[in-house]
């Protein structure tokens, strides 16, 4: 039986306990965070602490605090024999403190009350020493049947291409959405597209993938669309977008 520690009270580390705590050989022995109001959520199911300083022994520690305070809470650990990792994208394996650390990085987006299945979710591991690499092995797959072992230089490019791919995306649905309600449409019509779009990319290339006017260099209907934005960001983003489009695929036109 595994025995991990979680530090950490957020979106993240709710997400990792409920899918550890239905996880075969795997046993939560604690979880330590400085919020105590979001440690009563764990408080009826197992032992919580407020103080670092009163951190349970254990096999593994798992780093679920924000990344800039991960070297920080590192530090309480020092004394401690088990695994110690963090869970950013981010950050490199020697901001923890430890000599045996590694990185167990859930390549998701995780929000407050939506649950997600972590078994089809890629799970990025890293450790300096052997022993360690096969603990995080075994410890990923107790939940997820998408493990790999990627080093830190990888892990940060890899992050840095979650960020294009989901949260600049999002934001383009939040003006795609604003866009809707200026005239009172609903934006539940542009999800048909928003699905197809998706579940294309799951099968080409994203670059095969592309349409649109930028991608057929439709200058009077850009124009057009141009006239319409209001705001001066959109604006900006419409014709940047558009004409990083265009380079992409000028050889085609």
């Amino acid at each position: 039986m595994l025995k991990i520690v979680i530090l950490g009270t957020g979106n993240l580390a709710k997400h990792l306990y409920s899918a550890f705590s239905k996880a075969d050989h795997v046993k939560i022995v604690q979880v330590v965070g400085r919020n105590r109001e979001e440690l009563r959520l764990f408080s009826a199911h197992v032992s919580t602490s407020d103080d670092f300083n009163t951190i349970a022994d254990a096999d593994l520690y798992l780093i679920a605090v924000k990344d800039d305070a991960i070297t920080e809470v590192s530090g309480y650990l020092l004394d401690k024999e088990g695994l110690v990792v963090h869970t950013s994208g981010a950050i490199d394996l020697n901001a923890i403190q430890p000599e045996n650390k590694g990185v167990f990085y859930p390549l998701q987006t995780f929000t407050k009350g939506k649950a997600v299945d972590f078994r089809t979710i890629p799970i990025c591991i890293e450790a300096q020493q052997k022993k360690s690499l096969e603990t995080l092995k075994k410890l990923a797959g107790s939940i997820s049947k998408n493990v790999h072992h990627i080093d830190s230089e990888q892990r940060k490019k890899l992050h840095l291409a979650a960020v294009f791919v989901n949260n600049f995306t999002n934001y383009l649905y939040g003006v795609g959405e604003e866009l809707c309600l200026e005239e009172g449409l609903s934006f539940d019509l542009l999800k048909p597209l928003i699905m197809e779009t998706a579940e294309k990319v799951q099968n080409i290339s994203p670059k095969d993938a592309q349409t649109g006017p930028a991608r057929r260099n439709d200058v009077k209907s850009m124009e057009s669309h141009l006239e319409l934005l209001n705001k001066k960001e959109h604006i900006t983003l419409y014709k940047l977008l558009s004409q990083a489009i265009k380079q992409a695929h000028e050889k085609k036109l």
